[in-house]
Formats: structure tokens, sequence, C-alpha cells
């Protein structure tokens, strides 16, 4: 996600972080501190309060942490490919690949929201129970505050909206009764396209009604369309590349470049006879190593251009889309992600025989719609 930075690593996948996490983290303190404990524990210190709801923040943004990593946990012990785990403003996001079975996305789906309603449940038992002890009231307070905020984090992620967790609970039970992914695909994130419009009204009626908090349920809502929407025309193109191979849709022969020369030499020798913004790469061999892009290329120092080799500036292949010619396209596409960019390296035996982009898919379904013939 973009502004977001790397802090750690959880279950082995790395940790990310919006820049959106501190003005929670700050909204939730005060909110806590100023406006919930002096109400409902009268007659401490501000020093307490403050203190009070930072703890209550930080801990809220622990169980937030927990319930993705939930979700990051269950999928690698589904065998699915987990890229990383984000913190933000809505919460936070699990980047994985798609699951392979109903009951493996139904299993990923189910894990974060149960375990935000087990930590709710724990924390708030526990809040109850130091309610009667003495000199325990505004932990106690604190604990019931995060119990019932992690209740209804899981109620919430229960809605049947794509992308929230109900809504992929929908997709994986309609996979399994129709044996149809893209049909439960196009069915979930139309049904969270209406959610998140229901949401937007619901909160322009509670900001006309004279509550700002509504705004937040207008963002939430516009959110979700957004996100549903794009799932819902992804899943459309699954539907229409149905059965189409990867080697239908790709460009060959390829303009490659060797991945030993320095950047200056593969400026001038390779990069301004090039019409593309980014070129494979391939090594002594003749194997490919990896894509540099043209813009990247421009930022090395001019300096460092006749010392520095062009493999030491380009994405290795490991983190680049691979597939072979005859894979379907629409499971090469899902490897698509913002770090590999929009291209798929057409690979067999070991050598590059060729490169499918966003263009030549958009090719492929343009030729297949003026010559009348389905893709399938």
């Amino acid at each position: 996600m973009n502004g977001s930075v790397r802090v750690g690593r959880v279950v082995g996948v790395p940790l990310r972080m919006h820049w959106s996490v501190p003005l929670l983290v700050g909204l939730f303190a005060y909110g806590l501190g100023r406006q919930g404990l002096p109400v409902w524990t009268p007659g401490r210190s501000d020093a307490v309060y403050a203190l009070a709801g930072v703890v209550g923040a930080a801990l809220l943004m622990g169980s937030l942490l927990l319930h993705e990593t939930a979700h990051a946990a269950v999928a690698l012990r589904k065998k699915i490919s987990v890229e990383d785990v984000t913190l933000w403003a809505l919460g936070g996001t699990t980047r994985m690949g798609r699951p392979q079975s109903a009951a493996a996305a139904f299993a990923v789906a189910v894990s974060g929201p149960l375990t935000s309603l087990v930590i709710g449940g724990i924390a708030l038992g526990a809040g109850f129970g130091l309610h009667g002890l003495s000199g325990w009231a505004v932990p106690s307070v604190v604990l019931a505050w995060l119990g019932w905020a992690n209740l209804f984090l899981g109620v919430f992620n229960l809605l049947p909206a794509v992308p929230l967790d109900g809504g992929r609970v929908v997709q994986a039970v309609l996979w399994w009764r129709t044996g149809d992914r893209d049909r439960a695909d196009l069915a979930a994130s139309r049904g969270g396209q209406i959610m998140g419009l229901l949401l937007v009204a619901a909160g322009w009626i509670s900001v006309l009604r004279g509550a700002p908090g509504g705004l937040w349920i207008v963002f939430v809502g516009l959110f979700i369309m957004v996100v549903a929407g794009a799932e819902r025309r992804r899943a459309a193109l699954h539907t229409s590349l149905r059965g189409v191979r990867v080697s239908e849709a790709m460009s060959s022969p390829v303009t490659t470049g060797a991945d030993w020369l320095t950047v200056q030499r593969f400026i001038d020798e390779v990069a301004v006879h090039s019409r593309h913004s980014a070129l494979p790469l391939v090594d002594f061999d003749g194997r490919p190593s990896g894509v540099v892009q043209l813009r990247r290329l421009a930022s090395v120092p001019a300096a460092s251009r006749e010392s520095l080799r062009v493999r030491e500036v380009a994405i290795p292949l490991s983190q680049c889309a691979v597939a072979a010619p005859d894979e379907p396209l629409s499971t090469a596409l899902d490897r698509i992600s913002l770090r590999t960019g929009a291209r798929i390296l057409v690979v067999e035996d070991g050598r590059l025989v060729g490169i499918a982009t966003g263009k030549d898919v958009s090719r492929l379904m343009q030729r297949s719609t003026l010559s009348g013939k389905d893709t399938r």
C-alpha cells in the first residue's frame, strides 16, 4: 500500500504500517482518555486518563494486528502465498494469493473475525472481573472498552460485503455451492457494491441529523463500493478469459538486454532503441534474470552509471510475475501486483519466449470483440 513503511515481520510475513496509523491511535487515545474515561470513572487526574487512553489505543491496534495475523497464518497453513500485512486507518489488510479451494477461502475469511470475537470476549470478561476490585476501575473500563471494540470489529467484518471478511465468506459458500468460482466472485462483489451504497446512504442520513460521525460511515461505504467494483471487474475479466492460454495474449519475440552490462552501456545500446518502459534482462546463459524499468535507470546518478551493473538496479526474477505459455491467462494475471508491475514474463524451459502486459490482454479482448467471438 502506498504511504506505508515496513516495520517488522509477523508469522514470517513482512509487516507494514501506513502513515495513518499514528493518527488513528491518537484519535482513539483522545476519545478514550478525554471523552470516555472521565465519564465512566470520574475523579482521576488528567495524567491517568491520558495514559489509560494511550494504553487502550495501543491494545486496540494490537488486536487489529492479531486479526490480520490470523488471516496470514491460516493462509500460509493452507499453502496460500502471503505478500504482506499492512495496518492502516480502516484496520488492516493482508495481501495474499487466491485460495485454490472453497474450504481454504472460507477458513482464511473467518479466521480474522473469530480472532476479534475471541479477543473481545476475553477482554470484556476480564474488565467485568476487575470491576469489583478496589483501585482497578480504570483498567477494568479500558478492558471493557477494548472488548466491545473487538466485538464490534468482529461483527462488522462479518457483514456480507466484499472486501469485508463476511463478503469473503459469501464468496466461499457460493463457490462451494455452485462449483463456479468466477460466478461466486461476481455475486459477492455485486453484494459488496449494494452494501457499500447502503452504508453511504446511512452515513449521509446521520450527518443530516446532526451526527458528524456519519462521515466515517460514508467513507467506509465508499471504500467498500470502490473495492467491490474493482473485484467485480476482475471477476468479469476472469470469466471472459476462461480457457484462454498465456501464449494467446503474449507478445513475441521480446527485446531483452544483458544483465551484466553497465547502466551506461545498457542505456546506450539497448534502452534508447526500445519503445518499452521496462525491459527483461537475461544472464550469460540466456536465461531471464529480471526486469529493469527505464525510470529506474534514469534515477541512477551519472557518476555511478559506468560502474554499476544493470542487474543491480533491476527487479529480480523472484519478484516478477512468471508464467508458462500453456498456463491459463486468468491464473497468471493473479500474480500481478504493485511489486511485480503490470507484466508477465512467459518462460518455457528456462528461456524467455514472450511477455504479456495489460495492453496485450486488452488487444486480445478487442480482437475477440471485433471478430464477434468469445475469448473462451
